[in-house]
């Protein structure tokens, strides 16, 4: 008998051969997913959409709204959406693996357009708070009962705090979303966690996006109370080596299962599941089942309830 459902994955571009930022989302594919997410021990997930032209963008979340309203199951495994980008940093490295054409300014009037198409199930908003002058997009957003994350991003610190006190409370997987190579000291990953008792970051504990004994030293810094472990899944995850997609991005998967771009210069999204990573926090961590329970099911459920 499979166990009862319970992780809460806060990022999901895609799973087991669908990717939720394409138009090959269909009602018999999404609920297939949901399906496999159950059998994984998931009880709901964030669909991420990330960057692209805004009418794309439109076309995708109107798509798996109108499939959820249709079947009860994609309704009760798809708690809403998390909507990365497109207002994110531009510049290599902190624009990842997003579309560089496709990213633009903080917007009002094209994250209303966003946010009708995902009929009120817009839960998180990640954005680069510098791109966002005056925060007035941060406000907005707060004011609509979105949780707003930082990612892709480089912020000052000045810029950061300023975001914090506009209503910006996560980060989105922090350690990634930047460039490889960065000043050792003056850089996002220092800034978040020199605010971290007024953040929760987010972290993608796959043992490659962050390595073990690095993901380690975060989370004692941080504590387990304001930590987040997400998948970032795509398409890939549950699936071996082979090509897929994010999006308008090939990815390619080799026999170590880690997602990246075709030339290997960079990771795009992951291959990881809950109860994998659940298995790597227990044995190369040492977490406790309490500790994990908080970090993949109490934790990313407060942030959900906190926008109900």
């Amino acid at each position: 008998m499979p166990s009862a459902p319970k992780y809460v994955d806060l990022q999901v571009n895609g799973y087991a051969g669908l990717d939720f930022n394409s138009d090959e989302v269909t009602s018999e594919r999404l609920h297939h997913v949901c399906e496999l997410l159950r059998e994984d021990e998931v009880e709901g997930i964030l669909a991420t959409i990330i960057t692209a032209e805004i009418p794309k963008m439109v076309s995708w979340l109107r798509r798996i709204v109108d499939i959820r309203r249709q079947d009860p199951l994609v309704n009760d495994v798809i708690k809403g959406f998390h909507i990365e980008g497109p207002f994110i940093n531009e510049t290599p490295g902190y624009v990842g693996a997003h579309p560089i054409h496709a990213v633009r300014p903080a917007d009002v009037d094209d994250m209303k357009k966003l946010l009708e198409a995902a009929d009120g199930l817009t839960r998180i908003v990640t954005l680069a708070p510098e791109r966002d002058p005056g925060q007035r997009l941060i406000r907005w957003l707060v004011g609509q009962k979105v949780v707003v994350s930082a990612g892709h991003c480089n912020p000052s610190l000045d810029e950061l705090r300023a975001g914090i006190d506009a209503g910006l409370t996560l980060f989105t997987h922090l350690g990634n979303g930047c460039p490889a190579m960065m000043h050792r000291h003056d850089n996002i990953i220092q800034r978040a966690l020199h605010l971290h008792d007024r953040l929760t970051l987010c972290f993608i504990a796959d043992g490659v996006h962050i390595p073990c004994p690095t993901l380690s030293n975060f989370l004692e810094l941080v504590g387990l109370e304001r930590t987040v472990i997400v998948t970032d899944a795509i398409m890939a995850a549950r699936l071996g080596p082979g090509t897929y997609t994010l999006g308008e991005r090939t990815v390619k998967i080799g026999e170590d299962l880690v997602a990246r771009e075709p030339k290997g210069e960079f990771f795009v999204g992951s291959t990881a599941t809950m109860p994998r990573m659940a298995k790597l926090l227990k044995e190369k961590l040492h977490f406790s089942d309490a500790d994990v329970d908080k970090l993949l099911i109490r934790n990313p459920r407060r942030v959900l309830e906190s926008v109900a």
